[in-house]
């Protein structure tokens, strides 16, 4: 099985929430997305369909997310991975959620692309899903995407959340000039203007860890007046 042939039901009583982190999904690849409001919703869908995750709101119109957690399972044969999301984040909150045998919690608000390293976190754990397609090599820097590092010289650098995006947004578009637009869009779904000083900066970053000389970038372009590509 392939990630993006794992089905994820997502439960949040957040309309704006449930078609952003549906979106978010869609993007990263993800085919097969349900979305419920409530409870009795969700119910109904996990006895109709087959998940490989579910990711749900703490606080339901009617009931809380963790009894709807053990309701599904049962459901479910008892094996489906869940994550929570919740604004409360409270130290009380998160343990319950951890004691019942939630596979992560995330409070609110979030990275949108740390949801997404956790879901393929969760689901590559979960169903061991060989994820070596997800090498890429740079010059002399070999990226890892699994791991979400990069390898240079005998060095081993931690990507962050937005630099695993964007670097994975380059790649994908390699050789192809992407605009400014394009990529504060991908880090900021919710709203990009204003962030184009936070995308030259990730951008630097990158080349340090990508280039022999960042001051002279050979593959991580800058295309003046129109944004960047890599090569």
């Amino acid at each position: 099985m392939k990630l993006c042939e794992c089905r994820i039901l997502l439960v949040d009583d957040e309309a704006a929430l449930l078609d952003m982190v549906g979106n978010l999904l869609s993007k990263e690849g993800y085919q097969y997305i349900d979305m419920a409001a409530d409870c009795s919703s969700a119910v109904k869908l996990t006895m109709e369909k087959e998940y490989h995750l579910a990711i749900l709101d703490v606080m339901l119109p009617d009931g809380d997310g963790f009894a709807l957690f053990e309701r599904i399972r049962k459901v479910s044969g008892g094996g489906l991975p869940v994550i929570f999301l919740s604004a409360r984040d409270e130290d009380q909150a998160r343990l319950r959620g951890l004691s019942v045998g939630a596979d992560d919690y995330v409070t609110k608000p979030f990275l949108p692309e740390e949801l997404m390293l956790r879901v393929r976190a969760v689901l590559k754990r979960t169903y061991q899903i060989d994820d070596t397609a997800g090498t890429d090599r740079i010059g002399k820097a070999l990226i890892d995407w699994g791991a979400g590092t990069i390898s240079a010289d005998g060095e081993d650098y931690a990507l962050t959340a937005k630099e695993y995006v964007l670097l994975r947004k380059l790649c994908e578009n390699r050789g192809r000039i992407l605009s400014i637009n394009i990529l504060c869009d991908t880090l900021w779904p919710d709203g990009s203007y204003g962030y184009e000083n936070s995308l030259m900066v990730h951008i630097r970053h990158l080349r340090e860890k990508l280039e022999d000389n960042p001051s002279k970038p050979e593959h991580l372009l800058t295309v003046r007046g129109l944004g960047y590509k890599i090569i």
